[in-house]
């Protein structure tokens, strides 16, 4: 079963209240842009794993085959 882009933006919203997420993508393959002020400090990778943490689920069963990531904190926009 494919996952929709409102599926996934409502996943990371849920696990980034309040901060910006931009997603895009055709089902299997997504772009995702998460503006998150709990990305500060973190270094580029911590920040990706972040977010493939609330994911993890969706591309363990391969509902979720790839993922484009951009993680940045509102200072760096």
């Amino acid at each position: 079963m494919a996952i929709s882009v409102e599926a996934l933006q409502q996943r990371l919203q849920d696990a980034f209240p309040g901060d910006r997420i931009i997603a895009s993508g055709d089902g299997y393959h997504f772009q995702v842009q998460v503006i998150s002020a709990q990305f500060s400090g973190l270094r580029p990778v911590q920040r990706q794993q972040k977010v493939y943490s609330c994911l993890n689920d969706w591309i363990s069963t391969g509902e979720l085959h790839a993922l484009t990531i951009k993680a940045s904190t509102p200072d760096e926009e």
